[in-house]
């Protein structure tokens, strides 16, 4: 597994081996001791959740506060979508900087979210099935979201707005100005 970190400090993209022969493909996901070392952190996780998309779904850009925070690992089991964190560590030097990254079934990126950060992905495939972890319970009163299309935050969802596919609770979310603060 290769991890780069991006320019959002405890951001990292994992970049698995994967074995392929006649038969098909393998691949270690997820090696506790492997990834300790490759963000720098112990890092345990304590729900794995999963969720199906079709083209033009936008979900997020979400987040959870204080003690209820969570860091995710995130990467596509088939599709296509382009993931995207926002930095709202309010003492970062990144702080409302976003870092996306393309994840697709076939090349099997993860992309790594310390606390501190909003997520958010859109599909860009026919379907996807997103897959993450986290290392915290998800908790409704802790819930946190900043606007997808807040132009402070400059995101180019590649995606034409008028076709994408948005909860009505992700389109009344606050912009980053009047966001719940994470911590």
């Amino acid at each position: 597994m290769k991890f780069t970190e991006t320019k959002l400090k405890g951001c990292f993209i994992l970049e698995p081996k994967i074995i392929g022969d006649e038969r098909g493909s393998f691949m270690e996901s997820f090696n506790e001791k492997i990834f300790a070392e490759g963000v720098g952190q112990q890092v345990h996780f304590v729900q794995d959740n999963q969720s199906f998309s079709t083209k033009g779904v936008l979900r997020g850009l979400h987040y959870q506060t204080g003690a209820h925070a969570q860091a995710k690992l995130v990467r596509v089991l088939n599709g296509e979508v382009l993931d995207v964190a926002v930095d709202l560590r309010p003492n970062s030097p990144t702080y409302g900087q976003h870092e996306t990254a393309l994840l697709t079934g076939d090349n099997q990126i993860q992309f790594y979210i310390p606390r501190g950060f909003a997520h958010g992905f859109l599909v860009l495939s026919e379907t996807a099935t997103f897959f993450y972890k986290c290392d915290n319970f998800y908790n409704a009163a802790s819930e946190g979201g900043v606007l997808f299309n807040d132009p402070t935050l400059t995101i180019d969802w590649k995606f034409p707005i008028e076709d994408m596919i948005i909860s009505e609770k992700d389109q009344q979310l606050p912009t980053l100005e009047n966001a719940k603060k994470v911590w």
